[in-house]
């Protein structure tokens, strides 16, 4: 009986083992952990990992590679995972290696997916750290899907909301629907066109003169590019200069007698006064201009009776004889 009751504990404690092992196995297995295999430990760091949990995959260019073995949580901004990789795939594994956080289908678990980068770099070490290289999330996706289709509907509004104006609006219409619109257009093309030749001709000409007042044709041509031309007229600026700076001196000097005459008219002064203000003397000169014509007269007079006299006449038509012959020769 003893021994019978032996041999049912050692039953219960193997049956017991069994199981413990299996469910084990079967945790390992689920968890996706090469319990027998040869594997390796990476980390990467992330600042959101989006509801990774341990024992999600981890696959390297589309292949599977390990699992993701323990995530920490370092500080604020900064979540570290441990990757238990297999140690078959360490040689393909450099330490510029980027590692991604993905979805394993739209809505399945989260992946680490680890991308080669095509620059060569050493082979990753056990327990190095991986770059981490951001994607945009389900949920990021999302939100910025939500706004543009919230963009989308606020521009739908404003072009509805625009096109009705447009349906509304009489004076639009009217304007698309003048016929005389089109040809209005064509004339003020076409005199657009004429005005573009004309511009055109004249831009030639003037590239003509150009060019011909650089090759020293023509009268410009002569004043740019005739030296002598050209110290003609600086000279004749010269003068001109001069000519202006005399007369200013002249006109300074003319305002100065005129001051002083202004000056005298105003004191009964000088020879002005007497001339513009003095009746007397006004007077005095026009006896004078008087008795100078009378005098004049009387000696015509006397003249004209000596030419007839007897003892001169013979004097007077010699002297007359004379004046002719000079006037001939």
């Amino acid at each position: 009986m003893a021994k019978e009751t032996l041999n049912n504990i050692k039953l219960g404690i193997f049956i017991s083992s069994g199981l413990l092992i299996l469910i084990v196995s079967l945790y390992l297995v689920g968890r996706n952990q090469n319990f027998f295999g040869s594997n390796f430990y990476v980390r990467c760091r992330f600042s959101n990992i989006n509801g990774l949990i341990a024992g999600n995959n981890v696959r390297f260019s589309g292949i599977q590679a390990g699992t993701v073995n323990q995530i920490q949580v370092i500080d604020d901004t900064t979540i570290e995972v441990t990757l238990l990789i297999d140690k078959k795939m360490k040689p393909y594994i450099h330490q510029n290696t980027y590692a991604t956080i993905g979805n394993d289908g739209l809505m399945g678990n989260k992946v680490i997916n680890l991308t080669p980068n095509m620059v060569p770099a050493p082979e990753i070490v056990d327990g190095g750290l991986l770059y981490n290289k951001k994607k945009p999330y389900t949920d990021e996706m999302m939100e910025t899907l939500s706004n543009t289709n919230n963009n989308v509907e606020v521009l739908s509004r404003k072009l509805i909301s625009t096109v009705e104006q447009i349906n509304n609006s009489h004076a639009l219409w009217s304007i698309l629907n003048d016929t005389t619109i089109p040809k209005n257009l064509n004339v003020s093309l076409s005199n657009i066109k004429e005005a573009t030749v004309r511009i055109n001709d004249m831009s030639a000409v003037i590239t003509d003169i150009a060019k011909d007042i650089r090759d020293g044709k023509g009268a410009a041509g002569s004043l740019v590019a005739d030296e002598k031309v050209a110290n003609d007229m600086k000279q004749a600026v010269a003068h001109i200069n001069n000519a202006a700076q005399e007369s200013e001196v002249m006109v300074a000097r003319i305002d100065s007698i005129v001051k002083q005459v202004q000056q005298d008219i105003n004191n009964g002064h000088g020879t002005a006064h007497a001339l513009l203000k003095d009746t007397m003397l006004v007077s005095r000169l026009n006896n004078s201009m008087s008795n100078i014509e009378k005098g004049t007269a009387a000696f015509n007079k006397d003249m004209e009776a000596l030419q007839h006299n007897f003892l001169t006449r013979g004097y007077f038509k010699k002297e007359a004889k004379k004046n002719k012959k000079a006037m001939k020769e």
